[in-house]
This record gives structure tokens, C-alpha cells and sequence, in this order.
């Protein structure tokens, strides 16, 4: 029977688990094993610092004994048996020659030590508090960080009870002095120096005869060893160690046998066949079974005690780094530039276990290489190399549908695309389809097995790009598998990943089972993730090269014939898709189609397609004219723009305007692709874009469009106009430095002379970029090609344009113009103290004509500065990032609609209070709908036939009847309702307005009122409608329960931040708002900082018209000292007497509206604590004179004086605003 059960025990790596069904967990308690314990666990005392004999068998006794596990793929374990792979490793022991502290636990065990005497070890406390205290830590109630506090009062008290005297202990009578930490050691030092009993006395007598009585007593005197606190501990009493909240004794806190771990834990590799390469851990064990060696040796032979405390100290620093190879303490003879590492390293850190191996590790099945666009391929898809579609694979389990493909695959083998690299069966084996057998193993494929085949084209992948900032850096893409060597995908996806093709590399992962590959597509599609959750706008969509084409296509003078006009809608879907050609613009002498009917077959290729878009966007260079006010009401040119900057699309046909980044680009919720993904879905919208995608690369490349050095060439006006200004603006900056020079410049408010003359320097001087890059576009020719890319937004601007061609304009460092190298002045090509522009960093050449070797200087300080921003910047934000998806990565939202963390607790009632989804807001600021567009698209696709027009007064009951059939359970917010109710009220005012000018209109007609209604009335029909799509739209924005909105939130908070610019601001000219802005104030405001670097109040003044009210405020406010309001500080010397005498400068005392005269001036001298002056020193003159008699002898005099001269401008003669009342 014995027999028979012993051969049931199998041993593996798992744990044994009893099973007795669902049990619940009342409590846990976390101890440490004492040295009873560790030894019974133990299967093998180890004692010898030893590895393998010279045969390459791990030596018993060693570290690597056989009992403790297998130490590598050929041993066996001497305990279980078991081999390599089955061992779960055993522990064994070793016997520490002295007790020694446990490192993690030093702080545990000082605490203690600071609470009990040192002679009987019972608590210091009297009978009464102690009796209170446990009273409350035995109450049931209270929770695990409370009676953690109740610990630390105990602590404090006691603490607070030695801090000033010696505490006697009133069980024993003994005097306790502090405990407190050793300093550079590892150890705790007992400190009785201060206590004036005869035990000093005592010792001096006992050693009087030995020639050590005359020294002084050293502090290792003092030292609380190991062996004392352990028979401290052992005699402490249940009830105070309830006391002090510790579940176990405390004894167990201090080391006496190490544990030695398993091998499993620590593997022994084997180099070359005779070398091992060892773990840290063993290595740490082989130091200290050393130490411990030694140690016993010195404890065997030495006679006094005393003299073995260097290896003691040795044995506890080597088991202080067994645990914590970081710790403080170590002496430095000892410290080594790479330790090996301690167990609390092997946890701890970005490398640890946790962060390194837990929440992420390294996986199989991905690929990573170079990007590349491709304009022919879906936003859904990638282009993966076929090299890589050889070598990644995707378990597929044959069935009726697919066993014929898998058949090929297996023919195939792994080296044939496509092929196979596996084929595994049901019952667990796995044959590699490598040999001549596959053909055998194709024909027996049976239904169940598994076939590891080469991914296929409509294969899910996941496509990622670091830095993943937020969770559209990881999207999901169907594979399309393309020969040659690069990743490729549509340039409208560069924009989520932020990716560009300037070398950067991708990386690619394959999900493996079909329930993976479900959720990445419904959860990680493109096409489910074309906005941001930040704010609702649109991420993916057009840009660059497809702004451009489109940009050309639809300008007004674009015409095609009927050849040209077909070939280019056949770009569209490369000739497979069914086009409708819509009826030509021009029928005689020849039929001609305008560009923008190109968009009207792009939107709506053919009449099946209910596609009906309706939308208005001004685009970029749309001209703000105002045609005439009606009331306060402006009326824009709108779809007359001269520039055809205005788009305006009805029924899906462009009516007018010039497409540009507004209209097709990223990042405006009134753009085309985001209308469509509102008003149709995410399809309708990846269909146009793919279309487009097409469409504009195929144009593009046929039409032209390249940019060339004749691009920039200034033409003769231009130069001769921005040599005019820039003259000009010379001459101004040279009259500002010559006002400054003899001290007539008009300060600004907060500045002194020098800050007012940089300021308005720099204001000129800004202004010279901006006006010759106005000129510049006047002067450019339409057709010059980054006039166009900056006109429709696919790259550049003005700025750009105007550098290229006339100026590069002022650079800056630090935000201010560039600053002195050398004395007073930037560089040793400008005379001393030299403020004009080219002296400063102003840059007048273009990039085309070339910059001077000091204008090239200055642009590369400014330049240098950019990239230092850039790379502490990325450090900056990245650290903040990961601290706020920390702080909030388990907030998420519960199905009562209330926002909770991970333990339940409520963080929000209800999410954003209005519980909205923010990606889906279609409104600018968060509006959940944008009521004109709306409007406008019913009108348009509702048209008023065989309907009446209803009259105003009917309007409001039947908005109020609509909204209750639509939303009879008042699921919709009141705000939303009120909202609703207030737009079409301000509707109705202006059908109101306009049907009253038809009633006073000479000549009444029934065609006038139907003109009326038409410009601004509404049928019955289109009011239902209306009101339907409102409240069906707000319902379906509703938030799903389970968004992870946290995260959410932390990622559209850390994603700008990267974007954002690090330094500060600084505003032209105002000294006094150098505000901090950017990822400094975002650091400040997480970090909660209590003292922020540029705090502002602005305060309204009563009497705003005064200026000399303004002045006394202002100088009640701010802090005077004696420096800005002395004429002069002066040293007098005489034969007699030296002093330093102060004048007041009373004129500019009484402008300020400050009360100061010398009698104030002398209190607040005295009351400086840096200048150490009496009553007598001080003497007043008159109302506007002090002398200062400095108390020194003949000696020191001259020093004397000139300090106090250094230190007198500095005294604070009046405090801010707290106490500017007392006078």
C-alpha cells in the first residue's frame, strides 16, 4: 500500500493545493520565519563556500548541493528525484556564527528599541497609558492604518520621553538613554553620555589599573550588538508586543540562520563545458559563508570578545547586501562600482520583477522594420515584407472551410510562401514541417489539429510606434503581405502614431487566437478609433501631398474634358468601382467638368450611395469681409469670399470653395471626414479618405508639383521693399538707443530703462519677419509652390516662406535676444556695449542669399537651444505621464454611471457630470451637437415639397410637443433640452424679424412671404426631424459603462504635454509677466507645489482714473528698500570719527506716496538682523540724513565700513502689503 501511494506523488513546480472547494480568506498576516523554523524547512545545512568538484558534481554541503534541486539540465535532485524541468527546488540552511540585524527590518527594531528598557525590555510607558493604548488596539473595529498610527504615537512618546532626559524605567529602575541609528555602520547605538548616574564612575574604577583608563570613551562603547537585542526581544511579553502591532515575535526580526534558497531561483550555467557562470544570490551566500568563517575562527581563538567585532561587522554587512545590495551603511572600502544585486533588486525598479517581467515582458510574434507610405492601401491595412510573413504565423484549426488551403501551406513548408511551420495534433504532439514527409503529413490533415501558418493577406496585426503616448499609438490593421523590405501604410494614419517616414521603424504584433483577434478589431480598428477620446476631434485624415492635389483640383480656372475627367474618377477605386459622371458644367462648344465635381463623384461616386454631406468651413485663406450689419449681427461675404476661402458643401455637391487642411485635414470637428463619421459612420468616412488617397497621388504624380531654388528667389521689388523696411526699422531702433543713452526713454510699467529699451528693440524688430512676409505673399506668384503648401496647409506658413526669401528675422535665447559672450558685449566683432540689432542676434539676410559668419552664429545659439529643450523636455513629460497613469489607472466607470476607483470609492457621481463620451462631442468646447450644422443638413435634405411653411407663433408649441414625443422618459439632460429650446427660439426671432420686414414691404406678395420663409422658416416635417435627430444623437453619446477613463484622461493630459514647449513664455516687453508656462506650470499644478515660481494676483482698483492712487497702492504693496530711495551712501571719514551717511531722496519718496523719513530708516536698520547695530550706532541728522558710526576698532575699521556701504541698499525700509498699515 505504501508503495503504491508514494508512486502517486508527482513532483512539479506547482504548489500542492488541498482541495476542499471555495473558502473564504478572513485575514492575512505577514511574519518572518525564526530559526527553528528555517532550519525544519531546510533539507541540507549548508556551510561550505563552494561549487563543483573538479569532476564538474555539485558538492554536498555547498551551495549547490543535490539536495536543494537539480543545478543543471543534467543533475538529478537527491531529495525528490525529480529532474531539471519537475524539481520545484528545496531550501537549505546556514548557521550564522552570531546573530546579525535583518537589514529590511533595522527601522521595525529601532522603533522597538526606543519604546522598552534596555534591562528588562518592558514598555516605558506606565501601567495606565500602556492599558489605554492596548485598549485601543484590541478595539475590532479599527482598521490596519490606524493601528499602524497607534504604533507611531506610542513611538513618539516614548521618543519624546528620552529626548530630554534619561528615562528610568519604572519596573527595574534603569536609566535608558536614546536610541538611535548608527552612523556609517550598520548597527544601532544605545546613548548614555548624557546621563549623569555613577555607572561612568563605576567603569573608570574597574578599568583604573589598565592603561586604557586615560582615554576617552569611544562611541562602539555605546553599540547595541545583535546578541544583546536578541535576549531583549525573547524576553518581551505577548501583550506588549500586541502593543507595539507586531503579529509575531520579535526575535524573529533579527537573523540567526539564512535560508538558502533554491537553485530553481538561483541557476548555476554551465560556459563552455567547464566553467559555471553563477547567479548574484549564490555568489552573495559564497561571501557570506566566508565571512561567518571567519568570524568563528576569531570567536574560537581570540581570548577577548571584543576583538572579534570586525568580522562581525563584516558577516552583517554581507548579509545587509544578501537583502538589499543598495543599502547606506557600507563602509567604503567596501563599495564597489557594479554590486551584485540583493533580492530587493531583483523586485524593485523598471527592471524588477514587477515592472520587468509582470506587466510587461517580451513576447514572441512580432516583427519591427523601416515604414514607407503607400497611398494604394487602405487606412485599414499594412503592407507587411514578405520576409517577415514567412517567419510570423497564426494558428489556425482546420475545418471544412479551410482544409484544401491548409493542405497547400503544409505542401509548402515553412520556406514557400504560402506555407507552414507547424502542424500540432489534438492529443498534444507537434511535428516541425521541415523534411520530405510533408506532403504525407497534408494528405492525413484531419479537422481539430492546429496549422502554424504564414500570416495571409486579411490577417489581423496589431501595428504599434513608440513613444505610445495614448492608445492610438497601438491600433489594429488587417495584412496585406507585399514584397521588398518595409512596413508600409496610408500617409492618413501618420498623424495617431505621429509617425513620419524620415527613417522611423514600427512594430508589428499577431494575436494568436481568435477571441484576440476579435477584440483588436472591434476594440483597436482604425476604423473605431478615428478621433480622439481627448476631444472629439478627428485624427485620422488627410494631409500633405493629398491637401496639395486637392487644393489645385478645385480651384475655380480647373476644367477637364471627358476624356480626362473619366480617367481621373477612375484613379478613385484603380477602375473597379461603378462612377455616375455627373452632368458637365460647360455643354458648348465642349463639354467640360470644373475640379469640383471631381469631389461631388468622390463623395458620392454613383446614385445608390446615400451619402448626402452638408457642411460650411471657412477655409485658411478665406477673407473676413464684412458686406453690412444687421443690428449687432455681422453678415460675412461667406460663399462670395474673392478667394474662394469659403467651402460650402449641400447634398454632397461642393458648391464652392477651395479645398484646404480646414476642410479635409485633422484636428476641426466641422471638417469633412469628421461630418461623415457623425452623419453616416466610420466606413462612410474611410471609404472618402481611401478614395482620396487614391485619387490625389495618382493626380499628383501626373499633374507635377516639385519645388526648386527658383521657388525662393526674391524677385527685384521684393528686395528693394525689404531693404526699405528694414532700413527704416534700423533707423527707429537707433533713436531708441540714442533716447536711452541720454536717459529720455518713456519706461514702461514695471521696467527699468535697460528692460523697456530690449522690449521695444525686440517689438520692431519682430515686426520686420512679420511685414516682409506679408510682402512676400503679395509679391509670389500663385503657382510657386510653398505659396500653395502654405495657402492649403499641408506644410508651412508664412513665417517659412518669408525666411526662405527675405529675412530671417531676430533669434532668440531664452526668449530674449541674444545674450553678451564676452564683456558687454555678444561677440568681439561689435564694439562694447553695442544694442543694435545686428549686435543682438538679428538675422537680416534670407536663407537664399546667405547668412554673414555672425548672423550664422547667433541662428546656430538659437538653434542649439531647441534641441536642449527637446531632449529635457522628453524626460520631463515622460516622468509626468507615467505619474498621472499611475495616479489614475483604475479609475473606471461603474453601471450606476458613477466614476470609482479600484477599491469601490466614488470619484465622481456622474462622469464629466453630464456622463458624455468627450470622443464623441461634435459641438466646439465640448458641445455634445452642433445645432447650425444640423439644422442645415435637415433643411437640405428634407426640402419643403408639397409642405407648409409653419407661422411663427405655431413654432413654440410644437417644439415643446416634439421634445416630449421624442423624450417621453427624460433621459436627456435639462441643459441639453434648454439649449435645444433656446436655439430654435433664436431661430424663430429671426424668421420673426425677417417676416416683419415683409410686412412693412411696399409691395405684399405671396412670392415675398414664400422668400421670407425659405431664407429663415421651417416646415413641420423638417421641425420633427430636427428634433428627432437631436435627441437621438445625445442618447447614443451616452458613455459605456466600463471606460476605462482614467487612463483615458492621463493619456490627454501627457500626450500635449510632449507637444508643448518647455520654456517660458515671455511677453514683449512687460518685465513683471515673465509668467511660467508650459510643462513647468503643468508640473507644478500635478505636482500640487505649495510655492509656485511666479504667482500673479491682479487686483481691481477702486478708483481706476487716479494715477497717483495707483502709485500708493502700488507702493503699499511692494516692498521698498533703502537702495530705491537714497540719493546717495557715502563713507565719511575724518580724523576723528568714520561713518557711512545715507540721504534720502524725498522728491522721489513723496511721487511714490511712501511715508518714509530717517527716523524710520533708522528702526528698520536696527531691526536687520544681518547688520549687528545698537541704539547708539545710528544717528539721525535731519529728516532726510542718517550717519551710521560702525562699533570696530582702528584695525578693522575700513572693512567694517565697506560692508555695511555693501549691505545698507538692501535693508527692507518697508515691508508688502501685510504690514504696510503701521505707517
Amino acid at each position: 500500500m505504501m508503495q503504491q501511494k508514494s508512486q502517486d506523488i508527482v513532483f512539479t513546480k506547482r504548489p500542492y493545493i488541498e482541495d476542499v472547494g471555495p473558502r473564504k480568506i478572513k485575514s492575512m498576516q505577514f511574519s518572518m520565519l525564526s530559526d527553528s523554523e528555517i532550519a525544519k524547512a531546510a533539507e541540507v545545512q549548508v556551510y561550505k563556500g563552494v561549487y563543483y568538484d573538479p569532476k564538474n558534481k555539485p558538492i554536498e554541503g555547498g551551495l549547490l548541493d543535490p539536495r536543494m534541486g537539480p543545478a543543471n539540465k543534467s543533475g538529478k535532485c537527491a531529495t525528490c528525484d525529480g529532474n531539471f524541468g519537475e524539481c520545484p527546488g528545496h531550501y537549505g540552511y546556514l548557521a550564522l556564527a552570531l546573530p546579525v540585524y535583518n537589514v529590511g527590518y533595522l527601522s521595525t527594531i529601532l522603533d522597538i528599541l526606543k519604546c522598552i528598557c534596555k534591562s528588562c525590555s518592558h514598555i516605558l510607558l506606565d501601567e495606565k497609558l500602556c492599558k489605554d493604548y492596548l485598549k485601543k488596539m484590541r478595539n475590532p473595529k479599527i482598521e490596519a492604518l490606524k493601528k499602524g498610527d497607534i504604533m507611531k504615537s506610542i513611538v513618539k512618546k516614548c521618543t519624546a520621553m528620552a529626548g530630554g532626559k534619561a528615562v528610568r524605567c519604572w519596573r527595574c529602575g534603569f536609566v535608558n538613554g536614546t536610541v538611535k541609528k548608527a552612523v556609517a555602520m550598520l548597527g544601532i547605538i544605545h546613548d548614555r553620555s548624557k546621563i549623569n548616574d555613577n555607572s561612568l564612575e563605576e567603569f573608570r574604577s574597574a578599568i583604573s589599573h589598565t592603561k586604557e583608563s586615560k582615554a576617552s570613551f569611544n562611541i562602539a562603547t555605546y553599540v547595541l550588538n545583535p546578541v544583546k537585542v536578541l535576549s531583549l526581544f525573547k524576553r518581551m511579553t505577548d501583550v506588549d508586543c500586541e502593543l507595539l502591532y507586531l503579529s509575531d515575535r520579535p526575535e524573529k526580526l533579527i537573523i540567526t540562520n539564512i535560508a538558502v534558497p533554491p537553485i530553481a531561483i538561483r541557476p548555476s550555467v554551465m560556459v563552455d563545458g567547464s566553467q559555471s557562470n553563477e547567479n548574484d544570490i549564490t555568489e552573495r551566500l559564497k561571501r557570506i559563508i566566508q565571512a561567518n568563517a571567519s568570524l568563528r575562527q576569531e570567536l574560537v581563538e581570540t581570548s577577548a570578545a571584543f576583538q572579534c567585532l570586525g568580522g562581525w561587522e563584516m558577516l552583517q554587512i554581507e548579509v545587509a547586501q544578501y537583502i538589499n545590495s543598495d543599502v547606506r551603511g557600507v563602509p567604503f572600502s567596501m563599495q564597489v562600482s557594479k554590486p551584485l544585486s540583493g533580492f530587493v533588486q531583483r523586485i524593485k525598479g523598471k527592471q524588477g520583477r514587477f515592472r520587468g517581467n509582470l506587466s510587461g515582458k517580451r513576447v514572441e510574434y512580432t516583427g519591427r522594420t523601416v515604414i514607407s507610405p503607400d497611398p494604394n492601401l487602405k487606412i485599414t491595412e499594412v503592407a507587411i515584407p514578405i520576409h517577415m510573413a514567412r517567419i510570423l504565423t497564426y494558428p489556425e484549426r482546420v475545418s471544412n472551410h479551410n482544409i484544401e488551403k491548409l493542405r497547400q501551406c503544409v505542401r509548402n513548408g515553412p520556406s514557400k510562401y504560402p506555407g507552414a511551420r507547424m502542424v500540432r495534433y489534438p492529443d498534444g504532439s507537434a511535428r516541425l514541417l521541415i523534411g520530405d514527409y510533408r506532403k504525407r503529413l497534408a494528405d492525413e490533415l484531419k479537422f481539430g489539429c492546429i496549422v502554424d501558418r504564414h500570416l495571409e493577406d486579411g490577417d489581423i496585426v496589431l501595428f504599434n510606434r513608440q513613444p505610445s503616448l495614448h492608445r492610438m499609438s497601438i491600433m489594429c490593421h488587417r495584412a496585406r503581405i507585399r514584397p521588398w523590405r518595409t512596413l508600409r501604410f496610408n500617409e492618413s494614419v501618420c498623424n495617431p502614431y505621429n509617425a513620419d517616414f524620415d527613417g522611423d521603424e514600427m512594430n508589428m504584433h499577431v494575436p494568436q487566437t481568435e477571441e484576440a483577434r476579435t477584440e483588436a478589431l472591434m476594440l483597436m480598428g482604425v476604423q473605431n478609433n478615428l478621433c480622439t477620446p481627448k476631444n472629439g476631434e478627428i485624427l485620422v485624415a488627410s494631409t500633405q501631398d493629398f491637401l496639395t492635389s486637392s487644393f489645385l483640383i478645385t480651384r475655380k480656372d480647373t476644367f477637364y474634358d471627358r476624356a480626362a475627367f473619366s480617367l481621373i474618377c477612375s484613379y478613385m477605386g484603380d477602375g473597379m468601382d461603378l462612377i455616375d459622371l455627373p452632368t458637365p458644367t460647360i455643354l458648348k462648344p465642349i463639354e467640360l467638368w470644373t475640379g469640383k465635381q471631381l469631389f461631388n463623384v468622390l463623395l458620392r461616386p454613383h446614385a445608390s450611395v446615400k451619402v448626402y454631406l452638408n457642411l460650411m468651413v471657412k477655409e485658411r485663406n478665406y477673407s473676413k469681409k464684412i458686406i453690412r450689419k444687421i443690428e449687432d449681427k455681422e453678415i460675412e461675404v461667406e460663399t462670395m469670399c474673392p478667394n474662394d476661402g469659403f467651402v460650402y458643401i449641400r447634398n454632397s455637391e461642393l458648391i464652392c470653395g477651395q479645398l484646404g487642411k480646414a476642410t479635409l485635414g485633422n484636428g476641426n470637428k466641422d471638417g469633412l471626414y469628421s461630418v461623415l463619421l457623425r452623419d453616416y459612420n466610420a466606413h462612410a468616412a474611410a471609404a472618402c479618405m481611401n478614395r482620396l488617397a487614391k485619387l490625389s497621388a495618382r493626380w499628383i504624380g501626373n499633374h507635377g508639383f516639385s519645388i526648386g531654388i527658383d521657388d525662393v528667389q526674391p524677385g527685384k521689388s521684393l528686395n528693394d521693399e525689404k531693404a526699405v523696411t528694414i532700413s527704416g526699422d534700423y533707423k527707429k531702433c537707433d533713436e531708441q538707443i540714442h533716447m536711452f543713452n541720454e536717459g529720455k526713454l518713456q519706461l514702461k510699467p514695471g521696467c527699468d530703462a535697460a528692460q523697456t529699451l530690449e522690449a521695444n528693440i525686440t517689438e520692431i524688430l519682430n515686426n520686420i519677419r512679420d511685414k516682409t512676409g506679408k510682402v512676400c505673399m503679395k509679391e509670389l506668384h500663385w503657382r510657386n509652390s510653398p505659396l500653395i503648401m502654405s495657402q492649403c496647409g499641408s506644410k508651412g506658413s508664412a513665417i517659412n516662406i518669408s525666411q526662405m526669401i527675405a529675412c530671417v528675422g531676430q533669434q532668440s535665447v531664452g526668449g530674449r535676444r541674444a545674450p553678451n559672450g564676452f564683456i558687454d558685449r555678444s561677440l568681439p566683432h561689435f564694439h562694447r556695449g553695442s544694442k543694435t540689432p545686428a549686435a543682438k542676434g538679428f538675422v537680416a539676410n534670407s536663407f537664399y542669399s546667405g547668412l554673414t559668419a555672425t548672423e550664422f552664429f547667433f541662428h546656430t545659439m538659437g538653434g542649439r537651444e531647441g534641441l536642449v529643450d527637446t531632449a529635457v523636455k522628453t524626460a520631463e513629460t515622460g516622468y509626468m505621464s507615467r505619474r498621472l497613469i499611475k495616479a489614475l489607472e483604475d479609475l473606471s466607470i461603474h453601471y450606476d454611471s458613477t466614476v470609482r476607483n479600484a477599491s469601490g470609492c466614488i470619484v465622481q457621481f456622474i462622469y464629466g457630470d453630464d456622463g458624455m463620451d468627450p470622443a464623441y462631442m461634435e459641438g466646439k468646447g465640448g458641445f455634445p451637437l452642433n445645432f447650425d450644422r444640423l439644422l442645415m443638413k435637415v433643411k437640405a435634405t428634407c426640402p419643403p415639397v408639397e409642405q407648409n411653411y409653419l407661422p411663427v407663433e405655431a413654432i413654440p408649441q410644437m417644439i415643446e410637443e416634439q421634445i416630449a414625443k421624442h423624450d417621453p422618459s427624460g433621459i436627456c439632460s435639462e441643459a441639453f433640452k434648454k439649449s435645444l429650446v433656446g436655439f430654435l427660439k433664436g431661430r424663430m426671432n429671426e424668421l420673426l424679424r425677417v417676416m416683419t420686414l415683409v410686412k412693412y414691404c411696399v409691395q405684399k406678395s405671396e412670392m415675398l412671404e414664400n422668400v421670407g420663409h425659405k431664407i429663415s422658416g421651417i416646415t413641420n416635417r423638417q421641425l420633427e426631424v430636427f428634433v428627432r435627430t437631436c435627441i437621438s444623437r445625445y442618447r447614443s453619446k451616452v458613455i459605456e459603462a466600463g471606460t476605462a477613463i482614467g487612463a483615458i484622461g492621463a493619456q490627454s493630459i501627457g500626450e500635449p504635454g510632449t507637444q508643448m514647449t518647455l520654456k517660458t513664455f515671455h511677453f514683449a516687453g512687460v518685465a513683471s509677466m515673465n509668467i511660467t508656462q508650459g510643462v513647468p506650470r503643468i508640473k507644478e499644478i500635478i505636482n500640487a507645489a505649495k510655492r509656485i515660481s511666479t504667482p500673479i494676483i491682479s487686483s481691481e482698483l477702486e478708483f481706476a482714473d487716479n494715477v497717483n492712487i495707483a502709485r500708493m497702492v502700488k507702493g503699499r504693496i511692494e516692498k521698498t528698500v533703502l537702495g530705491q530711495v537714497a540719493k546717495s551712501i557715502k563713507i565719511v571719514m575724518t580724523s576723528r570719527l568714520a561713518s557711512v551717511v545715507i540721504t534720502l531722496d524725498m522728491e522721489r519718496i513723496q511721487d511714490a506716496q511712501l511715508y518714509i523719513d530717517a527716523n524710520i530708516v533708522k528702526e528698520s536698520i536696527l531691526q536687520t538682523p544681518k547688520i549687528k547695530l545698537k541704539e547708539q550706532h545710528v544717528k539721525v541728522l535731519d529728516v532726510r540724513k542718517l550717519e551710521v558710526i560702525p562699533p570696530a576698532d582702528r584695525s578693522k575699521i575700513h572693512f567694517e565700513l565697506h560692508s555695511l556701504k555693501n549691505l545698507l541698499p538692501l535693508v527692507v525700509v518697508k515691508h508688502g502689503a501685510s504690514s504696510s498699515y503701521g505707517h
